[in-house]
């Protein structure tokens, strides 16, 4: 007996005796004569169709073949005689596996993405969340085998780290000392020598600066592991645990960083077109109107680029009343970022060479002495989606860096060294994985792409 998923059975060339399907029953039909079962076991987004026979021996268990009831059927695959579907499978044998019953919140009728949340041990189950997910597994897959067939090197940073990569100090803290009665030094501060590292320890915020580490050694390598920010931040783009893809490489400056990034993401919006057909024509019918057809524009189009400053030139010249006011020397916001991309260069834009106040200490110094060699990709519909830079690796520069942001020699001593020994220009850059998978399925909370969301308030399941 061929055990087969419902996106084979669906996609066979030809009709099959024995097989074998297991899955969840979405909705059942009687009648006097038979029942129409459909089943589906989350590889597609469309269910098959089960046809159980009344004078089949185990016919009496379809009653217990409930919406949500988990079931095996074993029978022939055959040519269907309804409409919307090839295949159907004629049963032999049905067996309820799983029952249940009718507080299974997903019945047949809508549900808001608001109750699915709630749920988000069941919404798994739903046809936008199926979607939703398969497109995740695929845009992961997609991530590896750009940087695979690149010859990049995959790296696992750490999760605990003692470094703070963006200096922002929104970290969550790592600490096995008792909070209600921590040892405390005679200055009355908490001992940290006797907690479990011996040193404050956080959850980390970017895999970056251990990157660096490999790509001076590897030349090309890339990170893609969880990240975290004690940002209390409710919005529909932040979350306190995502995922992030940070490449690193040697002998590259900022030009090459961009040609990477832009080349990146046209890969995975062709690569999420060309495997994610079925799931993207849900999103856009349902989600976005118009999805599919602005990920194709931006598959095809050449990225513009320009510099910050011809880029806040532009902003204060465009008659446009923005609600944060353009100013040089401040980031660019959202709606300023989908300006230039989609009513003034009407394309993806890549903005390059921030004034150097607004950036990190690791970003390497221009020779005008006001900015650095920072990178945004911006794409139509969100605006940015790529934040990178060449890393600063003149010795010197960046001891100075480091003591204008406050930063101590002495707790990044491993990270100098890589400029002392055999330092070579090197550029890097932080996709956010959920924002790119917000960008292709046109869902715009993050909450709505990420498993089981982490955000203030909020760590169920």
């Amino acid at each position: 007996m061929e055990k087969l998923l419902v996106k084979h059975a669906l996609a066979s060339d030809g009709p099959k005796d024995d097989v074998l399907i297991q899955g969840w029953v979405r909705t059942r039909r009687d009648s006097k004569t038979f029942s129409f079962l459909e089943v589906n076991d989350g590889s597609c987004l469309k269910n098959l169709q089960i046809i159980v026979d009344a004078d089949l021996e185990d016919y009496a268990k379809v009653q217990d073949a409930s919406t949500g009831a988990a079931i095996e059927v074993s029978g022939n695959l055959v040519e269907s005689k309804g409409k919307g579907q090839t295949w159907e499978v004629q049963a032999k044998t049905l067996s309820v596996v799983g029952l249940a019953d009718s507080t299974y919140p997903l019945q047949k009728k809508g549900h808001t993405v608001e109750f699915l949340r709630e749920i988000a041990h069941l919404r798994t189950r739903s046809n936008l969340f199926g979607a939703v997910f398969r497109t995740r597994n695929r845009l992961a897959m997609a991530i590896h085998t750009f940087f695979q067939s690149r010859d990049f090197m995959y790296v696992h940073t750490p999760i605990v780290t003692a470094s703070d990569c963006e200096g922002a100090g929104e970290l969550f803290h790592v600490s096995s000392l008792d909070p209600e009665n921590p040892p405390r030094g005679e200055d009355g501060k908490i001992d940290y020598k006797a907690d479990f590292f011996e040193r404050p320890t956080y959850l980390t915020v970017s895999g970056q600066l251990e990157a660096e580490i490999f790509a001076t050694a590897y030349k090309n390598v890339y990170t893609f592991g969880p990240t975290f920010r004690a940002e209390n931040s409710n919005t529909a783009r932040h979350a306190s645990e995502f995922w992030m893809i940070e490449p690193e490489m040697a002998f590259c400056d900022i030009h090459g960083d961009m040609d990477l990034a832009e080349g990146m993401v046209q890969y995975l919006i062709k690569d999420i077109l060309e495997n994610c057909q079925e799931d993207l024509e849900l999103f856009n019918k349902f989600v976005e109107k118009g999805l599919i057809q602005r990920l194709e524009k931006v598959a095809e189009q050449p990225f513009k680029r320009v510099t910050y400053t011809e880029a806040v030139e532009i902003l204060e010249h465009s008659g446009k009343s923005f609600e944060y006011p353009i100013q040089y020397g401040v980031n660019l916001q959202s709606e300023h970022e989908r300006y230039l991309t989609e009513d003034h260069f009407k394309c993806p834009v890549s903005v390059y060479h921030y004034p150097k106040e607004i950036k990190p200490f690791y970003m390497r110094a221009n020779d005008d002495g006001k900015t650095v060699a920072a990178m945004d990709v911006l794409v139509p519909g969100i605006g940015e989606i790529v934040g990178g830079s060449q890393r600063e690796e003149r010795l010197d520069v960046l001891q100075a860096n480091m003591a204008a942001h406050g930063l101590s020699e002495k707790d990044y001593w491993w990270y100098l060294d890589l400029r002392r020994f055999g330092t070579v220009e090197h550029a890097g850059f932080g996709l956010g994985f959920e924002r790119m998978l917000m960008y292709v399925t046109g869902v715009h909370n993050i909450r709505d792409v990420i498993p089981f969301p982490r955000t203030p308030g909020n760590a169920e399941f």
